[in-house]
């Protein structure tokens, strides 16, 4: 658990710290020093993102994180496919996603303070873009998260031929995935990044977006994988039927668990 934590706000920081736009009204070389002061951070210059710039930050910042961290998660819809695939029980489930939102949290809040109060409006904040219906913006989340827990899966299975590598193989697609979607949505694909701006700074517009269309992708990503390229039930039939025999085991472990505290 702390490990997903501290693995989110390596990510998060390192990412959302690449949305900031620093104003650059003077040209940065040696013939430009003169005796005149400095502009302000209170100057409104016209300023605008570069997808490729936060697209790179946000995909290599993870497989960093990946590689110093270990197996971890970082994403609530990650672990949602690998509880619907019953690799993580859903207890276990429940302590990972609560750690990923609290790093995400102290990540953004780390973020505002380091960030001139100049620079702090709207940042990092998930909003769909001017004429992109709200339909249009659930289906892009849901592409681009598709094709992110896909990858994951493919990546992170055993006979993978790129198992050893799949945290870059991870951040390639975490790229692309903004690279696709950052026009569109801001590129949420990771419903804890949206969490933490969104409740920073109290705006929850259109936010279910951020959470509904990465969550129906990931569940897509997890049927394709399990069921028809790397099948490991015949039907859904054999799925809900192991589910329910996983589901009654973690349950009598842990009511075991509290017997055993409550006799000690």
């Amino acid at each position: 658990m702390f490990c997903e934590f501290l693995g989110t706000i390596f990510f998060l920081f390192i990412s959302l710290s690449s949305v900031v736009l620093w104003p650059h009204t003077w040209p940065l070389s040696w013939d430009s020093i003169t005796d005149e002061p400095l502009p302000t951070l209170n100057s409104s210059p016209a300023c605008s993102t570069d997808p490729l710039h936060v697209s790179l930050a946000f995909g290599v910042s993870l497989a960093l994180a990946c590689v110093c961290f270990g197996e971890v998660h970082l994403n609530p819809v990650v672990t949602l496919a690998l509880v619907a695939g019953l690799r993580v029980s859903p207890w276990r489930a429940v302590l990972l996603v609560g750690a990923q939102l609290l790093g995400a949290l102290s990540a953004y809040a780390l973020l505002l303070g380091i960030t001139p109060i100049a620079l702090r409006s709207n940042l990092g904040i998930n909003e769909v873009a001017p004429g992109v219906y709200l339909y249009q913006a659930l289906l892009v989340e849901m592409a681009v998260t598709f094709q992110l827990v896909l990858c994951v899966q493919a990546a992170t299975h055993p006979k993978s031929a790129f198992y050893t590598v799949a945290p870059a193989v991870t951040g390639l697609s975490v790229t692309l995935g903004h690279l696709m979607a950052i026009g569109f949505t801001g590129c949420g694909m990771n419903p804890a990044r949206s969490f933490g701006p969104a409740v920073l700074t109290m705006n929850f517009h259109n936010h279910w977006v951020y959470w509904v269309g990465p969550c129906a992708g990931s569940l897509l990503a997890w049927l394709l994988h399990d069921l028809l390229l790397h099948p490991r039930w015949s039907c859904l039939g054999d799925w809900v039927t192991e589910c329910k025999e996983v589901l009654l085991k973690d349950l009598s472990k842990q009511l075991r668990g509290t017997e055993n505290n409550m006799e000690a």
